[in-house]
Parts: C-alpha cells; sequence; structure tokens
C-alpha cells in the first residue's frame, strides 16, 4: 500500500517538472471546452494508455522499443495535424478531406473548428500518453526495477496505474483552472480565434520538441533538477538505495538483531545446497556474503570468503553466499551457477533474485557481510572491501563462544589474488564505478547528450576530461544497459586506475562478439588484463565482468578505448581498480 501511495505522489508531483511541459499544449488545447465532455475523457485515456505502454515496456524486447518509436511518431504525426488545423481553418479543411471520405467522424470533428465530443478526446488522450511515456521520475524509476527484478504482473501495472491517476490529478486541477481562464479571456477580450492560433504554434512547438528528443534530453535533465529530490526523499524515507561499496562503510559490532526465521526462505534458489534455514543453523556460527558476479568489489573479497570457509568449516563454521543480481543477467540460474563453477565457490549460494533476504536483513550494499552467533543473531556487520583481518578475528571469537575455548586454527588466512579478484590499488583508483544505461550515467560527454531507448547514432568528443567517456557508432541506450546496433562501435573513458573492467554481455541471441582495445591510440602491450591479449584482442562470450586493462606501468591519466567488431554486444558499466 504505501508504493501505491508513493507512486500516486510521484505522478502528482511530475505537473512540477519540467519533463511533463511536452504535454501541457497537447493538454490545454482543448482547455476551452467542457471538461467533463473533452479535458475528462483526454486525461483519463492518457493515463491508461501510458499505464499499458509502460507496462508492455517492462515485459518486451527490441521489438517493443521499435513499436513503441512507431507509436511515438504517429503521435506526432496526430498533434502536428491539430496544430495546423488550429492554426488555419481553411487547411483544416483540406487536410479533413481524406478522413471525411475514410468515414472518420472523429478526424473530421479533429480538422474543423476545434470541438468535438468524447471519442475525439479519448484518441487525442491515447496520443498524448504515447508521448508521455518517456517521462520518468525516480519513483517510476522504482517501479519499473521492481519489475524487472520481479518480473512484470499486475501489480506493476496498477503502480503505474496510479503514478499515471496521480499525474492526471494535477493535470485536471490546472486543466479546469485553464477552462476559466479562457473563458475569461473569451468574455473580456473576444480573441476566441487567437487563441486558437496560439495553441496552434504550442502544439507545433510542443511537437518539434518531442521530434528533436528535447522532452527526453534537456528537460528530463531539467526535471531532475527539480521534482526529483522530493521524489527521491520519499524513497529513501520507504526504499533506502542500494549500492556497491569498494572500501569500509560499516565495521563495527551490530547490536545483536534478531532475525526472522524466514530470512532464508525468499530465495529463489539454492546452489551448492538443498534449502536452508537459520533453524537449521542454530548452534553453527554464520556469515552472510551479500554479492553479485558481475560486482569488482564481491569479486575481490570472494578469495577471503573461500579461504575462510575452508579454514573453520570443520569448527562450526557456515558460509552462505546470497547472490542479489543487480542486473537483469544476473537474475538468470544458469548464468549464476557456471559463475559458481568458474570462481570456485564451494559453499551454498542463496538465489535472492526477489530481493526477499536483502529485504529480511535491511541489506543496502555490495558486498555485505553478517556474521550471526550459535543463537541466530546477527554479532558485527562490514559493508564493502577492506579489513579482513578484523573480520577473522570476528569469526574466531563466535567461534570460541560456541566451541567453549577449544582451540581453533592459528594465524590469519594469507590471500595472493589473481585476474579481477586481485586486491585493488586503491590509492591510485581516482576513476568511480560508470554506468552505460541512462538511469544511472553519469559524465557522458558525447555531443548531444544520450537518446533514450532510441538508435542513435553517436560520436566521441574531440577531448574527453578525467572519468568522461562517449559513445561512437549506432547505439540504443536503455535504463541499465548500451545495445550497439552496427559493427564498428566504439566506448571511450579517460581514467585513472591501475585495472579497468567493463561489464559486457554478447548479443541477445548469444552470439559471441569481437572487440579491441588501445590506451591512449596504443595496443595494450604487457598492460593489458586477463580478457584481453598484448595487442588488446578480445571475444565478449558470456555475460560477466572483464578485465581489460592492467597496468604494469605507472598510473596515470589515460584514454581507454574499446571497438567492437561485431553488433549487438551489451555494455553495462565501467569498474576500476
Amino acid at each position: 500500500m504505501v508504493l501505491f501511495v508513493l507512486a500516486y505522489l510521484g505522478g502528482v508531483l511530475t505537473i512540477l517538472s519540467p519533463c511533463i511541459l511536452p504535454i501541457l499544449p497537447f493538454t490545454f488545447a482543448r482547455a476551452d471546452q467542457p471538461f467533463r465532455k473533452n479535458g475528462l475523457p483526454l486525461l483519463l485515456s492518457m493515463a491508461v494508455t501510458f499505464a499499458a505502454v509502460a507496462s508492455l515496456a517492462v515485459t518486451g524486447g527490441a521489438w517493443l522499443v521499435r513499436a513503441n518509436q512507431y507509436g511515438r511518431i504517429a503521435a506526432l504525426v496526430i498533434f502536428a495535424l491539430l496544430g495546423l488545423t488550429l492554426l488555419w481553418e481553411g487547411l483544416a479543411e483540406r487536410l479533413s478531406r481524406p478522413f471525411v471520405q475514410l468515414g472518420s467522424r472523429l478526424t473530421r470533428t479533429a480538422s474543423s473548428d476545434g470541438g468535438g465530443g468524447i471519442s475525439k478526446s479519448l484518441l487525442l488522450g491515447v496520443a498524448t500518453g504515447l508521448l508521455w511515456a518517456p517521462c520518468a521520475g525516480p519513483i517510476l524509476g522504482l517501479i519499473l526495477t521492481g519489475s524487472a527484478l520481479q518480473g512484470a504482473n499486475v501489480h506493476t501495472s496498477l503502480l503505474l496505474l496510479a503514478y499515471a491517476v496521480g499525474a492526471v490529478t494535477s493535470l485536471a486541477a490546472a486543466l479546469l483552472l485553464g477552462e476559466r481562464v479562457f473563458a475569461a479571456m473569451k468574455r473580456s477580450l473576444g480573441t476566441e480565434a487567437w487563441i486558437r492560433r496560439i495553441l496552434g504554434v504550442l502544439v507545433l512547438v510542443g511537437v518539434a520538441a518531442v521530434a528533436l528528443g528535447l522532452d527526453r534530453g534537456i528537460l528530463t535533465k531539467l526535471s531532475y533538477a527539480s521534482t526529483s529530490s522530493v521524489e527521491q526523499k520519499l524513497l529513501d524515507r520507504f526504499h533506502p538505495r542500494a549500492q556497491s561499496v569498494s572500501q569500509t562503510q560499516s565495521g563495527q559490532q551490530a547490536s545483536l538483531i534478531n532475525l526472522p526465521a524466514t530470512a532464508l526462505s525468499g530465495a529463489t534458489d539454492w546452489i551448492n545446497s538443498p534449502p536452508l534455514t537459520l533453524d537449521q543453523l542454530k548452534g553453527k556460527v554464520v556469515l552472510i556474503d551479500f554479492w553479485t558476479y558481475s560486482c569488482i568489489n564481491c569479486l575481490r573479497t570472494l578469495p577471503y570468503i573461500e579461504a575462510w570457509q575452508a579454514k573453520y568449516k570443520d569448527s562450526g563454521l557456515v558460509v552462505i553466499g546470497v547472490h542479489t543480481p543487480e542486473f537483469p543477467f544476473e537474475r538468470d540460474l544458469s548464468n549464476v551457477q557456471k559463475a559458481v563453477r568458474d570462481l570456485g565457490v564451494k559453499y551454498p549460494v542463496a538465489l535472492d533474485n526477489n530481493y526477499a533476504i536483502w529485504t529480511a536483513f535491511n541489506n543496502e550494499y555490495w558486498p555485505a557481510h553478517y556474521f550471526i552467533d550459535v543463537n541466530g543473531k546477527v554479532r558485527h556487520e562490514h559493508f564493502g572491501e577492506g579489513e579482513y583481518d578484523k573480520s577473522e578475528e570476528w569469526i574466531q571469537q563466535l567461534l570460541r563462544e560456541r566451541n567453549g575455548g577449544e582451540a581453533l586454527p592459528g594465524g590469519i588466512v594469507s590471500v595472493h589474488a589473481g585476474g579481477a579478484e586481485a586486491a585493488p590499488d586503491m590509492h591510485d583508483v581516482n576513476s568511480p564505478e560508470t554506468y552505460i544505461g541512462y538511469e544511472r550515467a553519469e559524465h557522458f560527454a558525447s555531443p548531444g547528450g544520450i537518446k533514450q531507448d532510441a538508435a542513435h547514432l553517436y560520436r566521441l568528443p574531440g577531448h574527453l576530461g578525467l572519468d568522461e567517456w562517449g559513445l561512437a557508432g549506432k547505439w540504443i541506450d536503455h535504463d541499465q544497459t548500451a545495445v550497439l546496433a552496427s559493427p564498428r562501435g566504439q566506448i571511450a573513458f579517460c581514467f585513472h586506475a591501475r585495472d579497468l573492467h567493463l561489464v559486457l554481455g554478447p548479443t541477445a541471441d548469444g552470439k559471441p562478439v569481437r572487440y579491441r582495445v588501445t590506451i591512449d591510440g596504443h595496443a595494450p602491450g604487457e598492460n593489458h588484463g586477463v580478457d584481453t591479449d598484448s595487442q588488446g584482442n578480445g571475444t565478449v562470450t558470456e555475460h560477466r565482468l572483464y578485465q581489460l586493462i592492467r597496468q604494469k606501468d605507472a598510473v596515470e591519466n589515460h584514454v581507454f578505448k574499446i571497438e567492437f567488431l561485431d553488433p549487438g554486444v551489451q555494455a553495462f558499466a565501467f569498474t576500476f581498480g
């Protein structure tokens, strides 16, 4: 119920955001008509259309993106015709002739004097809903993200409808006020024709703004600067944001947290073990590790967790890896099973695709470690990498309590990992984790900005500042990933770190994608990562994190570039070490 209220409030706040500006001219174009027969049907059909399109967007694939683009084009045509008919009555008559021949009463009315009934308003509401669908704030992002994690369902559609109804509520209030304003202007000035022409100009300006992508570019950025802070405060109150951390966020003793007995029951699958419960584990010391297999911070903690499991399993330690996905491909059981095999993980792994275990622990981070005593109480917790000696001392403390002072294996584990699991050089990591999908993208430098969910021909900027990145070639940038729509596409990043990693996936149908990496325009040589050779060549064969650069030379600012020789690659996020 709380999420429904948040969705409704998020929709209400939409009227305060410049993101709604492209919709207003089309809505107010009928503000001089009776609200019950014109404004209300338009708004209701707009809300239903928006909820339907957004629901389909959750479940569809690339074909739906294309269909949505066609829908937007059709909506633009409708509104362009509406704007022209508002400007010139003579043109309206000429444009109406083909529709009259087809017997379309709605379009005949739409192209006449601006009047019309409920049917016309419903039609215009459908078109407005198609245009409004890309206008999303943080709360709508939460709804779509939740659907991606849990699968599309009726609950998601109802949440989207609640969001749309919230926006309709505020638009209805504005439209009712607009009706009174128009009536007053007519009475005092007698300028109905002038008003119609102004509305026609506004409609055409709105069409041009939407066609040029301003509704999803400049206006979206403005909306984030205005209302998203209010929405985000609502979200943070009820739904804290998760994040991956590379350094310690908390390394202190927890206050004897009592977990529900069902804390592990939300797992969607188990690997290396039958399903386990906290009741079954009473009398054992339990280490819960929240991780996900494409998270570089999680990968770098794995060697220590595996070493603790091997060292203390005979003394009563049970390690459980809770795999809570960040990206959609990490929800696939076969992907996680392969990652577990490849990484050599021997202890039980619970798949937490619905975030049920995550929620039971009130967790917010990858990686996160919870140390549970024999009574099932969380005694210690640690978020992020580092402080491994202290974590092992906590394990020893809880085991000594369990075993009544019985001798434990001595010393502290010594780990020397290689590849992506090797410890980072934090003194030289000056570049942050950077997402390529528009939902969390920052420091994007290609001219024109990101075009959301639409194929676009990008080019690299002439110069990249530190931590700036760009695309070249035809890409479709989605909320969490960018997909290359043609061969020879590129991604460039100006970074400062020893290691550079990129989370990648092959084509949608699993075909491998070849790539070539350069540093400052040259082959990496001995500075290549484990997933490239000295000439910078490599192949994307599966969804995972790829280590592309590991510098042997002194760490300085460098421009990294990767060129994909084949189309269809999926790029998710950069990480550094």
